[in-house]
């Protein structure tokens, strides 16, 4: 099930709906970082965004997605397993 995703992510220092619709998403953009795939490879494999037609977009939008990635593996997931 494809979710819709946004330019920048809604930040917050806790899981958010947005973070459960895109964990798919997230660990994609891990898995692209772990590649070294650039910010515009990210942005046009992930989000679908042309990082020829939009580069600042697609720079933002993918920086912004592997950020809150990042997150979500070193913190954000111990909410999951909170009581």
């Amino acid at each position: 099930m494809k979710h819709e995703t946004v330019d920048e992510v809604p930040w917050s220092d806790s899981l958010t709906a947005y973070d459960e619709a895109n964990f798919t998403v997230y660990m994609r953009f891990l898995d692209a970082a772990a590649d070294n795939d650039s910010y515009e490879e990210m942005a046009r494999l992930i989000l679908g965004i042309d990082p020829e037609r939009e580069p600042e977009r697609a720079r933002n939008a993918a920086r912004s997605h592997l950020d809150r990635a990042n997150w979500f593996i070193t913190t954000g997931y111990k909410e999951l397993f909170a009581s």
